[in-house]
């Protein structure tokens, strides 16, 4: 797949511009967005870019970072701190995402959303308030391991990280969680099936699909 050089400024207004013409495909009037990657691949810098160009463009937004529905550390630790299987099926609580962000954005929800759960760090409630997106709105989702939910995007976003990038650039406390993103590109393949997809090897340099 040929990549063209692009600026992470110029990525954001070209996402933006997407998604101002882009029609949700189930009828539901917010538009959901997956910025996938690595915590490597810092997928949370460019949602937080795009929210910005939508804002100069009157386009109201969602930044959600899956980090904020993490189950609670006596279930995803059961098995250990560094256990893979456990990493990669077990750690996001994929049910309160689903609940909590994506059923209030269906068509006929009242778009109130729970911007987050758990504290990923205290590993306490946040007890955030709910959150209003309002129609024309735009969830902005990211987090690792994404695209093998099945959850309903209307644009999903890939940070490619080739393995030399991703071990380099994951500290070294982390390295456990690597053949985890190994399965993931075997088993779901989010290269391919992302609808834009963003090389991220060279953090000042990134390159793209568009």
């Amino acid at each position: 797949m040929r990549l063209e050089a692009i600026t992470w400024e110029r990525l954001g207004d070209h996402l933006a511009d997407r998604l101002l013409d882009l029609e949700p495909g189930d009828g539901s009037p917010w538009q959901r967005v997956a910025f996938d990657g690595a915590p490597a691949a810092r997928p949370g810098d460019l949602a937080e870019r795009v929210a910005e160009a939508l804002r100069v463009r009157g386009r109201p937004s969602r930044v959600v970072d899956t980090h904020g529905f993490l189950r609670p550390a006596s279930l995803r630790l059961e098995y250990g701190h560094q256990d893979v299987e456990a990493y990669y099926d077990g750690w996001f609580d994929t049910g309160a995402l689903w609940r909590e962000v994506f059923g209030p954005l269906e068509a006929g929800g009242d778009g109130r959303i729970l911007p987050d759960l758990r504290d990923p760090v205290s590993d306490r409630a946040t007890r955030s308030d709910y959150v209003r997106l309002p129609p024309g709105g735009v969830l902005l989702l990211h987090g690792p391991l994404l695209l093998r939910h099945w959850f309903p995007f209307d644009l999903t976003v890939h940070l490619l990280l080739s393995p030399g990038a991703l071990r380099r650039r994951t500290p070294e406390a982390d390295h456990w969680t690597l053949p985890a993103f190994e399965r993931y590109e075997q088993e779901t393949d989010p290269a391919a099936r992302a609808d834009v997809l963003v090389r991220t090897d060279d953090p000042r340099h990134p390159a793209w699909n568009g």
